[in-house]
């Protein structure tokens, strides 16, 4: 099968949660194999540090393969990467800034493109439930580990009767008045950060909802998660941004590769 490489001058991911057993890293992986950068920005809780002091649990092969991978990135010399912590990662604050040649991790980022300057935060300390109400968030974390829980069962019985993959955790918290009233809330004041700064959009993670959206002139951008939705942001060669959906991705690469293998064939 043909390797079909594609690029973009930015990507963002977040919200990965490496440790956490519900982190669909090993699409993650495929994903990046497959995907070539020049600044890849890892937009805060890519270590779920919570879930690994919680549980005891250490990180699989899986998760170290998803390191290796950044590591060929960085060493290839074509690859710079800007970590950004976020609250589930934020023991990353013991060592912040840090910086080697084409690696970084800060607490926030300003990124310049070609349609102007974007300010890139995780989001977690601009939510009020994440730094005035810890036990809260707590709390709703534990909450959200249990819709997980049972969003794999869900899903395992989906897939015995040949049934696609849906996140039932996603369709509740959908259906979840306060929670979409959270997200308007929380757009609204990155939103506000963005317009304090000056600059021309905010990009973010955190609440795991994709989105790019326009305030007014203010273009808010969300890289959503890689439990649920599975989606990234990337900036493109003709200079827009667009949400990236795992799946969709996936079928298209098929659809590439079986059109290239025919073409190779023909020729």
């Amino acid at each position: 099968m043909v390797t079909i490489m594609e690029h973009y001058p930015v990507l963002v991911l977040s919200d990965i949660h490496l440790g956490s057993e519900y982190s669909r890293i090993r699409e993650l992986n495929l994903f990046l194999e497959k995907v070539s950068c020049d600044l890849l920005i890892l937009n805060g809780d890519i270590i779920d540090g919570w879930q690994l002091r919680k549980s005891g649990r250490h990180l699989t092969s899986s998760h170290l393969d998803f390191f290796r991978i950044l590591m060929a990135k960085i060493e290839d010399g074509k690859t710079k990467i800007v970590y950004v912590r976020g609250n589930h990662d934020d023991f990353l604050d013991k060592i912040l800034p840090f910086r080697l040649p084409n690696f970084t991790i800060v607490s926030d980022y300003l990124l310049t493109t070609s349609t102007g300057l974007y300010y890139v935060t995780h989001g977690d300390l601009f939510d009020s439930i994440t730094t005035q109400m810890r036990w809260l968030s707590l709390l709703g974390d534990a909450g959200y580990t249990v819709l997980l829980h049972l969003n794999k069962y869900y899903n395992l019985y989906r897939q015995k009767r040949g049934m696609p993959y849906r996140s039932f955790s996603r369709k509740i918290k959908g259906k979840i008045k306060s929670a979409v009233s959270y997200i308007s809330d929380f757009e609204e004041k990155l939103v506000m950060i963005a317009r304090m700064k000056k600059v021309n959009g905010i990009i973010c993670g955190h609440i795991h909802q994709a989105a790019n959206l326009y305030y007014d002139s203010i273009n808010y951008l969300n890289s959503g998660d890689w439990v649920e939705s599975l989606t990234a942001l990337a900036f493109t060669q003709s200079g827009e941004w667009i949400i990236i959906h795992y799946d969709e991705w996936r079928k298209s690469q098929h659809e590439t590769e079986k059109l290239t293998c025919f073409a190779h064939k023909s020729a």
